[in-house]
């Protein structure tokens, strides 16, 4: 992953995602279903896109870890480079 990337993916993920949710809202209210389907069927979905949507956060979440774990990383070695230099 590049240095500077600022999460130019995660945002077209999240269009794609919306996008997608809003298809299925429409695509359901204008199929020609009785109430009971058209219920059952909104349920599944949205029980569908919770799912993608905790596993969407939770991806970002990793990321986000990693990124930390990284820049304390790099922090530490820092410290320790500027503490070997004053010893000098």
């Amino acid at each position: 992953m590049a240095e500077n990337d600022n999460g130019g993916g995660g945002k077209f993920v999240l269009g794609a995602l919306l996008g997608a949710v809003l298809g299925a809202i429409a695509g359901i209210l204008f199929a020609p279903r009785s109430g009971k389907e058209t219920r059952k069927m909104v349920g599944d979905k949205a029980k569908e896109y919770a799912e993608k949507g905790k596993d969407f956060v939770q991806e970002k979440a990793d990321i986000a870890r990693e990124k930390i774990h990284t820049a304390a990383e790099r922090a530490k070695e820092a410290a320790s480079e500027a503490e070997k230099k004053t010893r000098r």
